[in-house]
């Protein structure tokens, strides 16, 4: 699939694909997104000395600079465990031309950026002291088959349901919940009804969340 680079309104950059009209983040700002969604009502909800967190997908790795970024915010006196999944990496080229590294206030973020686009796929890749990541390049479908400690927290950041409606259907939120945790949590910048159902009827206490910059609302669930 073709792609290019696009600018959000935030000032950060984004992937657009062409054939399917569909960015990789919002248009509206894809840092001020990731931080909303994963960050403020994702990861700073979470309160264990060990963080198992599962993401689908990785994608430009943005989601995971933004929990780098809080973690070393922290005494990093915790251990953040990062599972992503991605079927289809981004390129090395792209990788340099988003230069997400710019937007952080830190000059290690470009060694880091690089670190984690350069780690092996399947082997589990130290980032910095107590950051640790494990991309797995496959289907989202096949993650029944994949063996990972009882997650913490999901980042549910497949494409939109109008490009990729099975993402968003029962099947794979429950290959989901089988790897969460009690009282893991799943936050998505989606608030579709029917997702809320679904999720409902997986046993998980859901909750509509004031949104990100050009969206009303977004979910958190927690997993009973």
């Amino acid at each position: 699939m073709k792609r290019e680079i696009k600018t959000t309104n935030d000032g950060s950059k984004t992937l657009f694909i062409n054939e399917l009209n569909e960015n990789y983040h919002s248009h509206h700002g894809a840092l001020q997104e990731a931080k909303h969604v994963f960050i403020i009502n994702g990861l700073n909800l979470i309160n264990h000395y060990e963080i198992n967190i599962l993401e689908l997908g990785f994608g430009t790795g943005l989601n995971v600079l933004v929990t780098i970024n809080e973690y070393l915010k922290t005494d990093k006196s915790h251990v953040i465990n990062y599972f992503t999944l991605e079927k289809y990496p981004v390129n090395e080229a792209e990788i340099n031309d988003l230069a997400y590294y710019d937007l952080f206030d830190n000059p290690e973020f470009k060694n880091i950026y690089q670190k984690i686009h350069r780690s092996d796929w399947e082997k589990s890749t130290e980032i910095i002291k107590g950051f640790n990541i494990k991309k797995i390049q496959c289907d989202f479908f096949d993650l029944k088959n994949i063996d990972l400690p009882a997650i913490n927290l999901v980042y549910y950041d497949c494409f939109g349901a109008r490009v990729q409606p099975d993402l968003w259907e029962k099947p794979l939120f429950e290959m989901v919940s089988d790897k969460m945790a009690v009282n893991g949590l799943l936050t998505t910048y989606s608030s579709k009804g029917s997702v809320r159902r679904i999720l409902q009827d997986l046993n998980f206490q859901v909750e509509k969340k004031q949104g990100p910059p050009g969206k009303r609302e977004m979910i958190n669930a927690v997993k009973l």
